[in-house]
């Protein structure tokens, strides 16, 4: 094998699970939303989490034993706590991890949770090196950190690479929260949506924003356009957290948000699911708070359980409501599914596998949750197979 590097230029054909890729100074930042979309919000957060790459991977089918990433990262840490561990570089040959790495250095983003402040420290790009791969004509899938914004800056490899071909797998289009944006996952494919695409045999397009699954209509709208042969929407922590609605707004809101996908999608397998089950806001309205008492980022719940009565939501509320409004509207819409998020994670899963912030699972419990709904989606008349 020649030992030489040649430099492949990044295009949109290595991309998968980036809706947009933008040109920086640096080279391609991946885009999870439209730049249309992108111009009807200035939510601080969603403006945070929507280029981190989460779910993104470069695709390729090459001999190569040796490939590497320049990439610039913008990792993300909080005033006054230790720096997060940074990001993994995951590269799966023919489907099944084969090595991981990070990219050192990079900007670092510096919030402060006190204030809502933040300052962005510059850096320099890093590269992400693999070696001795399998001297054969192979699959080769370079999945990007889910918690980072990545700018790719420069691919190179010892043989010649092409875009991976269309191997015949169905697109699923998911859109969800912090939860499916992979919060304390350690690794992208370890966030549950990578765990169940890959488990499952499809392609994965992640729409997981952090603090920012609030029924958004330019999210709908990014769904509607979006090619998908299955589609999901996982409805309700951000939500209760965000206190951002009352039932009376929270089901037209979720009915338009279905309609809007169904634009697009008029037949295509469309899946609801709830929240899985978190303690503190089960019974307890938002708005949720950081805690910052125990030396780390932790969440509690603030509203008042008396204000149920009045409209306030929990996520008991949120997953009766869902349920009908699925029941209800699946008499006319026989694509359309309910899944109950409590049987992916339950109460007797967090007996065992505690969230440690209170709000998000740990790694071991993404891994469950990706492979129960891989299980459930692949059984016979599941999600996976009812296109």
């Amino acid at each position: 094998m020649n030992t030489e590097l040649t430099t492949i230029p990044i295009t949109a054909e290595l991309v998968r699970g980036a809706l947009e890729l933008e040109r920086t100074e640096h080279g391609l930042l991946t885009r999870r939303l439209p730049a249309w979309a992108r111009a009807q919000f200035s939510d601080l957060q969603l403006s945070m989490v929507e280029p981190q790459s989460s779910g993104v991977r470069l695709a390729l089918r090459t001999r190569a034993t040796t490939v590497e990433l320049d990439a610039l990262p913008t990792k993300r840490g909080f005033a006054g706590i230790p720096p997060l561990p940074d990001g993994g570089y995951d590269l799966l040959v023919d489907g099944e991890l084969a090595a991981r790495t990070t990219v050192p250095g990079g900007n670092r983003l510096v919030l402060d949770a006190t204030t809502g402040g933040s300052e962005l420290l510059p850096g320099d790009p890093g590269t992400a090196r693999f070696t001795g791969l399998p001297d054969r004509l192979k699959d080769v899938e370079i999945w990007l950190p889910h918690n980072e914004v990545t700018e790719l800056v420069a691919l190179r490899a010892d043989a010649p690479v092409e875009p991976l071909p269309d191997r015949g797998r169905p697109v699923w289009l998911h859109h969800g929260s912090s939860i499916s944006h992979g919060s304390n996952a350690t690794a992208p494919t370890g966030i549950w949506p990578a765990v169940a695409a890959l488990g499952g045999g499809v392609e994965l397009v992640n729409l997981g924003f952090g603090g920012s699954a609030l029924l958004d209509p330019f999210t709908a709208r990014a769904m509607r356009d979006t090619p998908a042969d299955l589609i999901s929407v996982k409805i309700g922590i951000n939500l209760v957290n965000s206190d951002s609605m009352r039932v009376r707004t929270f089901v037209p809101a979720v009915h338009g948000f279905l309609d809007t996908v169904r634009e697009g999608h008029p037949e295509t397998p469309l899946l609801v699911i709830s929240p899985i089950h978190c303690p503190i806001h089960e019974d307890t309205p938002g708005p949720g708070a950081p805690d910052f008492s125990s030396g780390r980022l932790s969440f509690r719940a603030t509203g008042d359980p008396a204000e149920v009565a009045q409209g306030r939501l929990t996520l008991r509320v949120i997953r009766e409501e869902l349920a009908r409004v699925v029941r209800e509207r699946a008499q006319t819409d026989p694509n359309l599914r309910y899944l109950d998020g409590e049987e992916l994670y339950g109460p007797e899963d967090h007996a065992e596998l505690p969230l440690p912030d209170a709000l998000h699972p740990d790694a071991a419990a993404h891994q469950r949750i990706g492979e129960r709904f891989a299980a459930l989606a692949t059984a016979e008349g599941g999600f996976f197979t009812a296109r």
